[in-house]
């Protein structure tokens, strides 16, 4: 038996923080600290200024903590919980980084998501991009 099925044997919970998921957890966590601290910030000093993009700062921090609880927590429905996550980051970041383009008079201030990530070096889109591989090369190796 491979090291990975018995990390997925019956009554155990399969790791997702092994190898690679490591490094998606930290940055993750790293991600999680710098919205969650930004959001709270501005909604605290400046939300009239720019109200949907603090909100969806706020939203994106919500996301990736939760994202770094599931790849911690481990397990089949952690996994799924995390992948459905992944993909919905995913797409608010394209939505949102495409609106921040057409529309920028709609956003006063940036978000997370803002450009695509640009004032994150691109990690916001990137990290749901890895994080997707990663949880399905997760759900690959535990179904082997």
């Amino acid at each position: 038996m491979t090291e990975t099925q018995e990390k997925a044997a019956p009554g155990t919970k399969a790791r997702l923080v092994t190898g690679p998921g490591i490094l998606l957890v930290w940055l993750y966590g790293v991600m999680s600290v710098g919205a969650v601290s930004r959001s709270i910030y501005q909604i605290a000093t400046e939300f009239d200024r720019a109200p949907l993009a603090y909100t969806l700062s706020a939203v994106a921090a919500v996301v990736y903590a939760f994202i770094t609880y599931t790849l911690v927590r481990g397990g089949e429905k952690a996994r799924r919980a995390a992948l459905v996550c992944c993909a919905a980051e995913l797409t608010g970041v394209l939505i949102v980084g495409t609106w921040t383009l057409v529309e920028p008079s709609a956003f006063p201030d940036a978000t997370v998501w803002s450009d695509y990530g640009f004032g994150y070096l691109f990690i916001p889109v990137l990290l749901p991009l890895s994080g997707i591989w990663w949880l399905r090369r997760a759900r690959t190796a535990t179904a082997a």
